[in-house]
């Protein structure tokens, strides 16, 4: 190559790069320094061995968290703050209430197995305490406190009725065992709600264990666990879900990590305006096990010869179970509202337990990814509110198959009005997803919303069609087009 040659390269080059770099210069991002999410993920402590520490052995659990106690003597008192201990919120305002209510697993009704009340020997086994079998437990005493069920390693501490360890596990081997959580320890609870695993949340199940990026990209391809991102301060666990709760305090975010405007490309930041990351990282869930969409109690009862422990259980009534769901989408800026136990039920169309808050008019709504279990469950036909059965323990329904008599025990410890007379009604409970992450190749493109057959039902969300033609949501906003409000 002659020298003129290279010199005419040159020059192209030159005058390339001095094109190219004010042209990245005017689209990088201004307002943050360069994406890294590492830089945001909190430190794990070591881990301590145990051995020496807690030679046992250990009658039960509660001589477990006494030894606990001679170290970490704020422990058990850190913990029973949180609702891990209470089951309860701070008092918070609830549409359509006077007053702040406290709300948590201890008082709401779903539509899964209805309620904890008169039903604490099967719910409570997932407490994160000792002994709760009766309205009569004991809130303030330390030594119920269950540190294992957070901190045992060994893999061989399980919890069974009244949240009591089961028969058979070595307390000496789990108690030696300890440190941070992990996945185990948090799915031990939270992958099997509902009464199995992946029924109730539809984006956590045990696939999340061990799980191939393709399930979820932050535990498979980056090895995160599950306190990484719901970072933890004197017990207190950072996360929040409308399945209990109604504000959004105490959150964990994306944007904890990420920035809000992560993208190279301009097009793709400016939907972060009214677009959850979720809603396009998140394109199906239950990608190995099927999750519950729908539950029918009032065909419990039956005896139906060879059914399908997926379609029926004479228990529990008519399943509907789906693998590879794909979400439903709504406005949600972090709030709901709740149906409370002694409500009165919607005569047209199903209960909404737990409605999320948001519209296109609202500038801190998103268009969110839900789960939507939907289900009939029984109700008073007098007081026209939904009742609480007692499904549970001795003379119950799951014994008997009686309804009326298991609703008398049932409204007795609830304390609600039964008149006699019950019935099944059409509810509806929405689950926000925000675990399985896809990798960022298998996020929905443009044409997955953007056309004829689109994931998004545009007009329900309040658009008067698809927003590429119509200049989005600032614009509608700006002209007052769009519907919907709290």
């Amino acid at each position: 190559m002659t020298s003129r040659a290279r010199g005419g390269i040159g020059i192209f080059l030159l005058v390339a790069l001095a094109l190219l770099i004010p042209l990245m210069w005017l689209n990088r991002d201004r307002s943050a320094p360069a994406d890294d999410p590492w830089a945001q993920v909190p430190p794990r402590l070591p881990q301590t061995d145990h051995t020496a520490l807690l030679p046992g052995p250990f009658a039960d659990g509660p001589s477990v968290t006494k030894a606990c106690l001679e170290c970490h003597e704020d422990a058990a008192h850190e913990v029973m703050q949180t609702a891990h201990w209470t089951w309860e919120s701070e008092p918070v305002p609830v549409d359509g209430h006077e007053g702040l209510v406290k709300l948590g697993k201890k008082n709401v009704v779903n539509n899964f197995c209805i309620s904890v009340q008169s039903n604490w020997m099967g719910c409570t086994s997932c407490h994160a305490g000792y002994g709760w079998k009766d309205e009569n437990f004991d809130f303030s005493a330390e030594e119920q406190v269950d540190c294992l069920v957070c901190h045992d390693h060994s893999g061989g501490y399980a919890k069974t009725k009244a949240g009591l360890p089961a028969d058979g596990v070595d307390l000496a081997a789990a108690a030696q065992s300890v440190g941070g959580p992990t996945r185990d320890t948090c799915g031990g609870c939270h992958f099997k709600g509902g009464g199995g695993d992946a029924v109730k949340h539809g984006d956590m199940d045990t696939s999340l264990l061990n799980p191939p990026a393709r399930v979820d990209v932050h535990m498979g391809k980056h090895g995160l666990v599950c306190t990484d991102c719901h970072r933890t301060q004197d017990h207190q666990i950072a996360g929040r879900s409308i399945s209990v709760s109604v504000d959004d305090a105490n959150r964990a975010s994306c944007t904890d990590c990420h920035q809000a405007r992560p993208h190279a490309d301009e097009r793709l930041d400016l939907h972060a305006d009214a677009v959850a990351c979720q809603t396009c990282h998140i394109p199906e869930v239950a990608l190995r096990e099927m999750t519950k969409v729908h539950w029918d109690w009032s065909q419990a009862g039956q005896d139906r010869e060879n059914a399908d422990p997926h379609e029926y259980l004479k228990k529990k009534g008519e399943f509907v179970m789906e693998s590879h769901l794909a979400p439903e989408y709504a406005w949600f800026d972090g709030t709901a509202g709740r149906y409370l136990l002694g409500d009165r039920i919607t005569e047209t169309g199903p209960t909404e337990l737990n409605p999320p808050h948001g519209s296109i008019r609202d500038e801190g709504a998103k268009i969110w990814p839900f789960k939507i279990h939907r289900g009939r469950q029984v109700f008073d036909e007098v007081h026209r509110t939904l009742l609480v059965p007692q499904t549970v323990g001795p003379g119950a329904y799951w014994e008997t198959f009686d309804w009326d008599s298991a609703l008398r025990m049932g409204s007795k410890a609830s304390k609600l009005d039964y008149s006699g007379s019950y019935g099944f009604t059409e509810t509806a409970m929405h689950w926000p997803l925000t675990h399985m992450v896809a990798p960022k190749e298998d996020a929905l493109g443009c044409a997955d919303c953007h056309s004829d057959d689109g994931v998004l039902d545009w007009e329900a969300l309040g658009y008067p069609g698809d927003p590429i033609e119509w200049g989005g949501r600032r614009q509608l906003q700006t002209a007052g087009v769009g519907g919907g409000s709290k």
